[in-house]
């Protein structure tokens, strides 16, 4: 890429949750910023939708890598800002969710605070007499 003078990548393939990380990781290499990484997710927009229509699908997937090749001219670098962290949360509602989501946020040391509007937590398990599916005591 460097010997051409290129400065953008634009990808053609599936989801860019599967593949991104490798990109990125090559563009680093390269280097060039992995803010200019631009994908065109042809199998899940093209070749998965239009799988009976081989014709409609090259079409389709023509225009999904000519919109990702303009929007790949605009991008810009994104500046990451590192800054730190209090490391407390707030928890609002002390159902199964709330009670799950504090002692997970404790687990990772943050110091947590939860707030409850009812005089008992536990939310709609406060209700129930027995779980499933061992059949224990609720609370």
């Amino acid at each position: 890429m460097i010997e051409s003078n290129a400065n953008r990548l634009v990808v053609g393939s599936c989801t860019p949750k599967t593949h991104e990380p490798v990109f990125k990781s090559v563009l680093e290499s390269v280097p060039i910023d992995s803010s200019y990484l631009e994908f065109a997710n042809i199998r899940e927009h093209s070749s998965f939708v239009h799988r009976k229509d081989k014709v409609g699908a090259q079409k389709v997937a023509e225009d999904i890598i000519r919109s990702a090749v303009a929007r790949a001219s605009v991008l810009e670098k994104i500046l990451v800002k590192e800054v730190d962290i209090t490391k407390k949360a707030l928890v609002i509602g002390g159902g199964v969710a709330g009670l799950s989501a504090g002692i997970d946020l404790a687990e990772e040391g943050y110091e947590v605070y939860l707030v409850e509007k009812r005089p008992t937590i536990g939310g709609k398990m406060a209700k129930l007499d027995r779980t499933f599916p061992t059949d224990d005591c609720s609370i």
